[in-house]
């Protein structure tokens, strides 16, 4: 039996570099709000896990949890116009 692994560089028309492309970097940079507000929710959490919350944790944590929802919202929002603005 023939291995296939010999025939995919042959099958394979673009090697893959490892490198991200154009497309996925522009993707990344119009989530970047939210990703930097899920971190910042990430260490507010991670804050309190080894002593009681006291308010301004509480706070904090509460803050945090807004801001991701709203930039889950913005996101959210922003892809619609976008599918919206070319259709019709």
């Amino acid at each position: 039996m023939k291995s296939i692994a010999a025939l995919q560089a042959v099958v394979t028309a673009v090697p893959f570099d490892g490198e991200p492309s154009d497309a996925e970097l522009d993707a990344i940079e119009v989530e970047m709000p939210l990703i930097l507000a899920e971190v910042d929710l990430l260490d507010a959490q991670i804050m309190t896990i080894d002593r009681p919350a006291t308010l301004l944790d509480e706070r904090r944590v509460r803050r945090a949890r807004n801001r991701v929802l709203a930039e889950r919202r913005d996101l959210t929002n922003r892809a619609g116009l976008a599918q919206s603005g070319g259709a019709a």
